[in-house]
């Protein structure tokens, strides 16, 4: 599986005196089992971009390429593609609709043509992946905590059975906990399944703790893509766009500066933790 973004341009309110591009040019390649941080300040591109990649949206110029087929070609089967590049939305509240929990589940599956045996399987399957107690299954998904209807959205997306799983700030309004424990969960669908996984973020520390890659966007261009302790490097460059370096770089260079030697380089808690454990034996 990939998937190539090549030359995308799309510009909102298109012939108007309010015309803005929200993307300009942008061009990338999705390799199959990647984890990617999609990382950015408000307004930068990046949930407009990831609603290009199951065709949500198309662009004014350029286009997108999943397994070697043009994804805005008349034929397509975009239909398909939704159900193989799963998006799950920042606010839980807009993709859900049905009366329980298993039927919110269920409907992708049903959508995409399964009979309702099949499709309650799936989605019983899907609901157990993200940690919901059986007892959800029969609940209203409003009537459950904001973390467990985040867990719902993305259940629905997974009974549908995708090979790429795109998240637009899937941890917005969590807890401490709630977010440790989402990122986890999301982590393990990439290591045990070998999901590719797209996440987006403005938070520094959400994507240095799970991605194996990072790619920046400000004013909709790619300013930098590579992997974390590389983009992260770039801490000057990355305020100037109202963004940061994760919170464990910012300890570390205020301990350099205290004259302890420490190695920089590290970006995750549990790598700071390791460096000053190193320096302190």
């Amino acid at each position: 599986m990939k998937l190539i973004a090549d030359h995308l341009v799309y510009e909102y309110n298109k012939g108007t005196a309010q015309a803005r591009r929200a993307l300009d040019d942008v061009s990338f390649v999705l390799d199959s089992g990647e984890f990617v941080g999609l990382i950015g300040h408000t307004g930068s591109g990046k949930s407009t971009l990831v609603q290009h990649l199951n065709a949500l949206l198309k662009p004014d110029s350029g286009s997108i390429y999943y397994e070697g087929a043009d994804i805005y070609e008349k034929d397509y089967d975009r239909k398909a593609l939704r159900g193989k590049v799963g998006l799950v939305f920042q606010y839980p509240e807009y993709q859900l609709f049905e009366e329980t929990v298993l039927a919110e589940v269920s409907y992708g599956p049903k959508n995409m043509g399964h009979d309702k045996k099949e499709a309650e399987l799936a989605a019983y399957a899907a609901i157990k992946r993200v940690g919901l107690e059986d007892e959800c299954f029969d609940q209203s998904p409003f009537d459950l905590s904001g973390g467990q209807k985040r867990r719902v959205a993305i259940a629905s997306v997974l009974a549908m059975k995708p090979e790429i799983l795109v998240l637009d700030e899937p941890t917005a309004g969590l807890d401490p906990a709630g977010r440790t424990e989402l990122l986890d969960m999301i982590a393990e669908l990439k290591e045990k399944e070998g999901m590719t996984i797209v996440l987006v973020s403005h938070s520094m520390d959400d994507v240095a703790e799970v991605a194996d890659r990072i790619i920046v966007m400000d004013k909709g261009k790619i300013v930098f893509d590579d992997i974390p302790t590389e983009v992260f490097k770039h801490v000057s460059e990355l305020e100037t766009m109202g963004l940061a370096a994760p919170e464990m770089s910012y300890v570390l260079r205020d301990l350099k500066a205290a004259g302890i030697p420490v190695n920089e380089g590290a970006i995750t808690l549990k790598e700071t933790k390791e460096e000053i454990l190193r320096v302190l034996s």
